[in-house]
């Protein structure tokens, strides 16, 4: 499925590893990526992740995330993942008031207000945009109301600290449940949708 190059706005979409308490800071040892070590488990989370990844061409993440995965990301010469080249496809969007070059191919760096930036953002043409870790933000787009669907991996784990997903009691959104997808490592998926406003 190619990204929508439709009138209709774009779809901001909040992807998170989150554990059953709602942590979403991945410091400590609770995130292991696709969910486990074993190569069945890598390669069930892998395919949906890609299935995921397929309707979206940008990328919208805080100064933080986005160093972090410029350091890494770029370097990875032998991925087979797919991220690497899904990271240097994209248009990336990073939101930030002190990055000065971005150092990174196809990187816009958004410096004004942060809900101004992104609803104008989703106005353009082109596929969903993804936001991903970014802690700051994500709170900051849900206070707003920008968030469109929200997709938690969801880890069998009760970390007891840590940043949680939500930060405070937002504007009461009903969101609609779309999609549950329960990997064998124990891992859940949920999408939820949020109303258009």
């Amino acid at each position: 499925m190619s990204p929508s190059t439709n009138s209709v706005a774009r779809d901001l979409i909040v992807t998170e590893n989150i554990t059953v308490d709602s942590v979403i800071d991945a410091t400590g040892d609770w995130f292991v990526p696709s969910g486990s070590e074993k190569p069945e488990h890598v390669a069930e989370m892998r395919e949906v992740e890609e299935r995921l990844r397929a309707t979206a061409d940008a990328l919208l993440v805080g100064r933080l995330t986005f160093e972090a995965f410029r350091g890494y990301w770029p370097q990875q010469t032998d991925d087979t993942t797919g991220i690497t080249e899904y990271l240097n496809r994209v248009d990336k969007y990073v939101v930030s008031s002190t990055l000065e070059e971005p150092d990174w191919e196809g990187t816009t760096v958004l410096r004004g207000d942060v809900t101004d930036e992104v609803a104008e953002l989703k106005d353009r043409p082109g596929g969903d945009i993804v936001t991903t870790g970014s802690v700051t933000l994500v709170h900051a787009l849900g206070r707003a109301g920008l968030v469109d669907e929200y997709r938690l991996f969801v880890y069998p784990v009760v970390r007891g600290e840590g940043r949680r997903l939500f930060d405070g009691p937002p504007e009461r959104r009903e969101l609609a449940l779309v999609e549950t997808h329960a990997f064998t490592s124990g891992v859940v998926l949920l999408r939820y949708r949020a109303p258009r406003r």
